[in-house]
C-alpha cells in the first residue's frame, strides 16, 4: 500500500469508530428516556467530550491528507465526504447530549401512555435503523442501500408532523402532565433533526461513490435520481 492508501484506510477506521460512538449515544439516550436513567444520561454527557475530541482529530487528519498528498478524483471525494460525515456525526451526538440533558432536568419517569401516544420510542428505533443502514452502506460503498434511508426518514417526519396535534390532545386530557409532554415534544423535534443528519450521511456517501451531489436538489428531481 502507498502512504496515501494507508492514510485513507486509517481515516475510514476513525470515521467508523466515530459512527459506533455516536450510535451508542443515541441508543443510550433512548434507554435514558424510557427508564428515566439519570446515571446513563450523565454517561452520555461525559462521552460527548470524547466525541468532540475525535471529531477534531478526524478534521485535522482530513486536512493533512489534502495538504500532504494532494489527492484527486475518487480519493479527494472520499476525504471531502468524510470531512462532512464527521461533522454530521458530531451534530447527531450533540442532539443525543441535548436529550440526555432533558432527562437530567426533568428527573421524573415519563408515563407509558405518553411515550406510546407520542411514538417517541418508534422515532428512536427508526433513527437507529437508519444509522445502522448507512453505516453498513458506508462500509460496503453501497449507494443503493444508502438511498433507502430517504424513505425511512419519511416515517420520522410523519411522527413529527402529527406530534403537535397528538400532544395537544394529550395535554387537554391530562392537564397535570403538560411539562413532560413539552419535553417529549422537544425530543421529537430533536429526533427529526437526527433523521435529517443521517440523510446527509447518505448523501455524502453517494457523492463519494457515484460523484453525485444530492443536496439542495428539488424533491421531484431527487425522486427521479433515486429511482434511476
Amino acid at each position: 500500500m502507498t502512504h496515501l492508501e494507508i492514510e485513507l484506510s486509517n481515516l475510514r477506521t476513525e470515521v467508523l469508530n466515530m459512527w459506533t460512538l455516536v450510535r451508542s449515544q443515541l441508543v443510550k439516550a433512548r434507554q435514558a428516556v424510557s427508564d428515566n436513567d439519570r446515571d446513563l444520561a450523565h454517561e452520555i454527557l461525559q462521552t460527548e467530550k470524547r466525541i468532540n475530541a475525535l471529531e477534531l482529530k478526524i478534521d485535522k487528519d482530513c486536512e493533512n491528507i489534502i495538504a500532504l498528498f494532494n489527492p484527486v478524483a475518487v480519493d479527494l471525494r472520499f476525504v471531502l465526504a468524510n470531512l462532512k460525515i464527521n461533522s454530521n456525526l458530531e451534530r447527531i451526538a450533540d442532539i443525543a447530549e441535548g436529550i440526555a440533558k432533558y432527562v437530567k432536568h426533568y428527573n421524573k419517569p415519563f408515563s407509558k401512555e405518553l411515550l406510546d401516544i407520542s411514538q417517541l420510542m418508534d422515532m428512536f428505533d427508526h433513527a437507529d435503523d437508519m444509522m445502522l443502514m448507512v453505516r453498513t452502506a458506508y462500509e460496503n460503498e453501497n449507494t443503493k442501500m444508502a438511498r433507502t434511508v430517504f424513505q425511512l426518514d419519511e416515517q420520522i417526519d410523519d411522527i413529527n408532523k402529527r406530534s403537535i396535534e397528538v400532544l395537544t390532545s394529550y395535554i387537554q386530557q391530562h392537564t397535570d402532565e403538560t411539562e413532560p409532554a413539552l419535553y417529549i415534544l422537544s425530543t421529537i423535534r430533536k429526533l427529526e433533526r437526527v433523521g435529517d443528519q443521517i440523510k446527509n450521511l447518505a448523501e455524502e456517501l453517494i457523492f463519494y461513490v457515484d460523484a453525485k451531489v444530492l443536496k439542495h436538489v428539488k424533491k421531484k428531481k431527487l425522486r427521479e435520481d433515486l429511482e434511476s
